[in-house]
């Protein structure tokens, strides 16, 4: 969100000095700008370019892949399409390296799994390895903070059936909220990186089946209430069934 930190963020990032000039070495054959992108991803990947540094100027990177500045420029082109360089213009601007967000990896997921072979009933089954999987740690981690979001997302569920308006987005926002209450960075990541898979196939099933918001309202409350206790085998046992059932409605 906007505010004083992300300024405060792009202050700092205006004013980082370039990385060091080692990083880089001439390239000479195959597209190379692919080349120059792999290099840097591959720079980013080691810990050598961090979040908020800045890429020397073009002409620099020029010289030092020993290639012309149309190579460069489609290169930090292709970068800032993939969400890992921001161009910034200005006397203080240039190319500064960043994090590809969880809705950007989650959109690229999505467009992935759309142009396979894969179905919603696959995604399903992924659900069922990756949200069974994080159970126990839920039950060992929730705080009252994490309990108290998701009994609201329960209640306004409720709610929402009650009037008629009930949406998939609010079981996804669920789902979402019980990963972060791992309270593990990667499991937060991954299960955000997922959400266009995830309501996809909560869609499909709802045709199938468009009782399933009331079933599932219900699970998730009494899923809820299992975290409450402390009861990783009860909890696993709901979510078995929510997820079991929505996999028989795909067809698996």
């Amino acid at each position: 969100m906007p505010g004083s930190e992300d300024s405060s963020w792009a202050d700092k990032k205006a004013s980082s000095p370039p990385v060091g000039p080692d990083l880089f070495s001439r390239v000479s054959v195959g597209r190379i700008s692919e080349i120059i992108v792999e290099q840097i991803r591959l720079l980013m990947r080691q810990g050598q370019l961090k979040p908020g540094d800045r890429l020397p100027p073009e002409r620099d990177l020029c010289v030092r892949f020993g290639v012309s500045r149309v190579t460069v420029r489609e290169a930090l082109r292709m970068l800032e399409s993939s969400g890992l360089v921001e161009i910034r213009a200005g006397a203080r601007g240039g190319a500064f390296v960043t994090a590809p967000s969880s809705s950007r990896v989650g959109e690229d997921l999505t467009d992935l799994l759309a142009l396979s072979m894969s179905s919603a009933a696959d995604v399903t089954e992924v659900r069922e390895v990756l949200e069974l999987g994080i159970v126990a740690l839920v039950c060992e981690r929730a705080t009252e903070e994490d309990l108290s979001d998701l009994d609201k997302i329960c209640q306004r569920s409720a709610e929402a059936l009650r009037d008629g308006d009930f949406i998939m987005d609010m079981s996804l926002e669920f789902h979402i909220r019980v990963a972060e209450a791992t309270h593990n960075p990667a499991v937060s990541m991954l299960a955000q990186s997922f959400r266009g898979p995830i309501l996809m196939s909560l869609q499909e099933a709802k045709n199938v089946a468009p009782e399933m918001g009331h079933l599932g309202t219900r699970e998730h409350e009494r899923f809820t209430e299992a975290i409450r206790r402390r009861d990783p085998e009860a909890a696993s046992r709901i979510m078995a069934g929510h997820l079991t059932r929505t996999a028989h409605r795909l067809g698996r």
